[in-house]
C-alpha cells in the first residue's frame, strides 16, 4: 500500500494506492484523484523549471520550463540537456528552447520574453 497526497486540486486528499490489487485508489474525492494516484505509482512524471543563459550577456538568464511531464528517471538527463544551451535575443514567451527532451516529446519553453 502506497500513501500519497493528491496535488491535482487544493483539497489535498490523502490517497492510498493498493499496488498489489491493480493499483486500486481509495481516499480520493474525485475521479482526477484516482487517476493521479494510479499514474504516480505506475509512471511518475514532473514538470521541470530552470534557466538558460542569454548569449553575450554576463548575468542575464531566461527562465524555462517543460511543457509537459518528464518521467522521474529522466530528470537529470533533461536538466543536462540545458547546460550547453545559449539563446539569443529576442526570446518570446512560449518559444521552444530545446525540442523533444530525452525523446519524451516534451519541450523546454521560455516562460518570459526578452526583447
Amino acid at each position: 500500500m502506497k500513501e500519497l497526497i493528491c496535488i491535482v486540486c487544493p483539497k489535498g486528499c490523502h490517497l492510498k494506492v493498493d499496488v498489489e490489487n491493480g493499483c486500486a485508489v481509495t481516499g480520493n474525492s474525485c475521479p482526477r484523484g484516482a487517476e493521479y494516484g494510479k499514474n504516480e505509482v505506475l509512471h511518475p512524471v514532473r514538470v521541470l523549471t530552470s534557466v538558460v543563459r542569454i548569449a553575450g550577456e554576463e548575468k542575464a538568464c531566461c527562465p524555462v520550463k517543460t511543457d509537459g511531464g518528464i518521467p522521474k528517471q529522466e530528470i537529470f538527463q533533461a536538466m543536462d540537456a540545458l547546460k550547453p544551451v545559449r539563446i539569443s535575443r529576442p526570446v518570446h514567451l512560449g518559444d521552444v528552447i530545446v525540442k523533444d527532451v530525452c525523446g519524451t516529446g516534451v519541450n523546454w519553453v521560455a516562460t518570459k520574453s526578452f526583447l
